[in-house]
């Protein structure tokens, strides 16, 4: 009996959840990294990616002048980025590992979180530690049992200062739950063409946009209620998503076409289903063909949830300016965007407070499409200067990344 055919192929069990539990502190192998050094060409790709040309992430003559005195990288640039630190796996981890516990289950991203400590400069190298750090069952609108798997995304630099957290959860849903979930839903109208006067009014959006840049913004001057200046993103096209990947690479099933993919194809051939010609191609088209889409119980391609952090980063840095630091950002997607959606991306401040971190301002931050719906919410702590001090970068809760992995372990098992 192949794998495929198995009864518990596709099927939450048990022994599935155990195994998964097992793995929790186990470095896994990152994968290659899309950009192994912060150049201006990278960041300028992966920012102009999600339409953002800031000359901070894109011009080095620009950050000479900044209070960074160099190009930094965006906050999310963190995905294209992570050279192994994790070192050999004993034979006895080596065999936890093998195989996938969910395999044949959807997945789909649920939460990001991140923690950034410090910028990512020009030149600077960047190390990766990864590893899960929490495995939960919980109920699900998907139906079905569904498992929600923590992964660690854990950052230095080439100095091996800490850099940043980056903290997902996945929820791994039966497919044949999510099927009949879809079925009981209203199809979404994803076919409606544009007005023109509804073009007009996204391309006045655009052009309205406006940037905080060099201008310091200072805490006192904030107060609780305004608004950030909305981003409008869309309506997205497939267009956008190639772009996307231009800065952000494959990431899923790297590193390159043809002949180097089939070299991924032959470790992994699940990552490689076939299409309705035969052609193994990979899982992620379903963001840009709507044939495998609809296989899934989906009425049409969508985005990828990093799109929307990168989104909400984006409309953050624009409203903080250069001298503040986006210190934590955390979102939940909650429905698709799919393609032809028009994107809001709004926030605004509902707290602020001196700390010992320094001069914080809470955010809500969320993205809500065309129809009015809240696609992704979310949450962010900014640091401003104030007109006597300029902001201090925040103090990771640890020096190294394998002192960062134990202190997640242990704040996710209380």
């Amino acid at each position: 009996m192949t794998e495929q055919s198995a009864p518990t192929f596709g099927v939450l069990t048990d022994e599935a959840f155990e195994k998964s539990r097992q793995r929790i502190g186990i470095p896994e192998r990152p994968l290659t990294p899309h950009n192994l050094e912060v150049t201006p060409d990278g960041t300028r790709h992966f920012a102009y990616g999600y339409g953002d040309d800031n000359p901070l992430w894109a011009d080095p003559e620009y950050g000479k002048n900044t209070r960074w005195g160099t190009l930094i990288a965006p906050p999310t640039f963190l995905y294209t980025m992570g050279e192994n630190v994790a070192g050999p796996l004993t034979p006895e981890q080596k065999q936890l590992m093998k195989g996938d516990p969910f395999a044949g289950l959807g997945s789909y991203q649920a939460v990001m979180e991140y923690e950034w400590f410090q910028p990512l400069r020009l030149g600077d190298r960047c190390q990766i530690l990864r590893s899960q750090v929490g495995v939960q069952e919980k109920p699900s609108s998907f139906g079905g049992r569904t498992a929600h798997v923590t992964h660690d995304f854990l950052f230095a630099n080439g100095a091996g200062e800490v850099v940043a957290v980056q903290r997902g959860t996945w929820i791994n849903a039966e497919r044949h739950a999510t099927k009949e979930k879809a079925k009981d839903k209203a199809p979404v109208d994803v076919t409606t063409p544009y007005t023109d006067e509804q073009l007009a009014e996204i391309d006045a959006a655009y052009d309205a946009e406006v940037r905080r840049g060099a201008e310091p913004r200072y805490w006192e001057d904030v107060r609780i209620g305004d608004e950030l200046q909305p981003r409008v993103k869309g309506p997205l096209t497939v267009t956008d998503v190639v772009v996307w990947h231009v800065g952000w690479g494959m990431q899923l099933t790297p590193p390159g076409a043809f002949g180097i993919s089939r070299q991924i194809r032959r470790k992994v051939p699940g990552l490689y289903p076939p299409n309705n010609r035969n052609i193994p191609d990979t899982v992620q088209r379903l963001h840009w063909e709507p044939e495998r889409a609809r296989e899934l119980g989906l009425p049409m391609t969508y985005d990828y949830g990093a799109m929307r952090e990168t989104w909400l980063t984006h409309a953050i840095t624009d409203w903080m300016g250069d001298d503040a630091w986006l210190w934590k950002l955390s979102c939940q997607h909650r429905k698709f965007n799919y393609i032809g959606d028009t994107s809001w991306v709004r926030g605004k401040v509902v707290d602020k407070q001196q700390t010992a971190a320094g001069h914080e301002v809470h955010l809500d931050v969320w993205v809500e499409n065309q129809r009015g719906e809240t696609t992704t919410p979310g949450t962010a702590v900014v640091l401003l200067p104030t007109r006597e001090a300029a902001v201090e970068l925040p103090q990771s809760p640890a020096d190294t990344l394998q002192g960062m992995l134990a202190y997640d372990i242990g704040r996710l098992a209380e």
